[in-house]
């Protein structure tokens, strides 16, 4: 969004009546104990919201659905604390936690999802529904109504002259290292399954971001030479001025400014490839990887400090700004049902061509040669191709090079020699002297 400097000191203004909201709305519920009454729910906060905007002026200068929408989203958070991940709904802070939620101002009929109208069950006149209020002013450009603000311009992110403007009933702005955007809240249609039928593999690296199993590789772009340099010239102006200075404070927001650069880059570019996969491919398979525990910590406890600390540290700042969670997540929104998660075990040491698993066949990061039939092949292309058919986790028959026929499945790994069976027959009879 680009509001005029009028604009923008009006929704800063709602941004800190919503947080004002909103951690009340966390201090009522945190005063709870098993032996007090429970917090007030969403109805009895509105009307004590309506109590206070008559008492504080400071409240009552602002937009009451601003306030109403935070006290609604503090209830669907904590209704969903066992769902989200998220847990308890916790305080929200100035410069970190800048936005606001609004719902739309022009009426609308609703309708039934078979097109009928949707009546009053006691009336029975025309339900009403809300509508953001939004013009598009070219191929780029729209505006929508904030409340005390007037239309403010925004930035379409999908352009062209058949971007349809979103038809939402509410929308959210928030401020992020001094950007304004706008969030509306409507489900996208998915995008239409191809006739070709194809079945894609993805095996996702650091090395390489995304490696498709048709050979295509694909990396998520990173910052500069020159932007990690100036990043590293500000945090280390930041640290050596004086804390609670205004100089540091601006150093930090350069360095901010600059790391959300490569975040709007690493977002585009999963926006772009997960359509690009929706719209060529019938199915998607990715490795399933549990990407929360590869980026842990690794500093341990002071009982049991932990060892390469710094290294793994950056090991999982170069896995996070690779972007897989996002790029698995925009895909399976894209192309519902066309998305497969394979177990990721073995995807890397097993041959596409022949299926003999074996670690010493990955030769390094790049080259895989098969020690069983001679395939050679790029390592992440290898990979993909073995995601792609969907064999993870268990071993698949495999065929013994010299030969045309095929062993059968085994539940034991092929990374090892198999083992002796104990068959219970004893070394030695009993009574026998055992030579040392």
């Amino acid at each position: 969004m680009y509001p005029t400097a009028a604009q923008a000191e009006q929704m800063l203004t709602h941004c800190a009546h919503a947080r004002y909201v909103w951690n009340l709305a966390v201090e009522q519920h945190a005063h709870w104990r098993r032996w007090r009454r429970s917090a007030p729910g969403f109805a009895e906060q509105c009307r004590q919201l309506t109590e206070a905007r008559r008492e504080c002026e400071w409240l009552a200068a602002g937009n009451a659905d601003v306030q109403q929408q935070a006290l609604r989203d503090f209830a669907k958070a904590r209704s969903a604390r066992f769902t989200s991940g998220f847990g308890e709904p916790t305080w929200r802070r100035k410069f970190q936690h800048e936005g606001f939620r609004v719902i739309g101002t022009d009426r609308v009929p609703e309708c039934h999802e078979d097109g009928t109208p949707k009546l009053n069950a006691k009336t029975g006149r025309q339900v009403m529904g809300r509508c953001v209020v939004v013009r598009k002013l070219n191929r780029r450009w729209a505006r929508v109504k904030v409340p005390g603000c007037g239309w403010v311009r925004f930035r379409l992110s999908v352009k062209g002259k058949g971007a349809v403007l979103p038809d939402a009933k509410t929308f959210r702005v928030t401020l992020r290292n001094g950007q304004w955007h706008v969030a509306f809240a409507v489900v996208p249609e998915p995008v239409e399954a191809p006739d070709t039928g194809e079945v894609i593999g993805i095996d996702r690296g650091v090395t390489i971001t995304a490696a498709l199993s048709d050979g295509r590789k694909l990396n998520c772009p990173q910052l500069t030479v020159r932007e990690r340099a100036r990043i590293r010239k500000h945090e280390r102006r930041a640290a050596r001025a004086k804390k609670g200075s205004p100089k540091k404070a601006a150093e930090y927001a350069k360095a901010a400014k600059l790391k959300a650069g490569d975040a709007n880059r690493r977002k585009d570019w999963c926006e772009k490839t997960s359509t690009m996969l929706a719209r060529t491919y019938r199915l998607v398979r990715f490795e399933k990887l549990n990407i929360k525990n590869m980026t842990r910590s690794a500093k341990g406890t002071v009982e049991q400090p932990g060892r390469q600390v710094r290294q793994k540290a950056g090991l999982n700042r170069g896995v996070l700004a690779q972007g897989w969670g996002l790029l698995r997540q925009r895909t399976g929104h894209k192309a519902p049902g066309r998305v497969e998660d394979v177990p990721a075990p073995y995807t890397s040491l097993r041959c596409s061509a022949c299926g003999w698993i074996e670690k010493k066949s990955r030769k390094s990061q790049a080259d895989f040669e098969c020690v069983s039939c001679g395939f050679t092949c790029n390592a992440d292309t290898n990979a993909a191709a073995n995601v792609a058919v969907g064999q993870g986790g268990i071993p698949r028959p495999r065929r013994p090079a010299g030969t045309g026929g095929a062993t059968t499945a085994t539940s034991r790994s092929n990374a090892r020699e198999p083992q002796p069976t104990w068959v219970g027959i004893p070394l030695f009879q009993e009574g026998e002297d055992v030579k040392s």
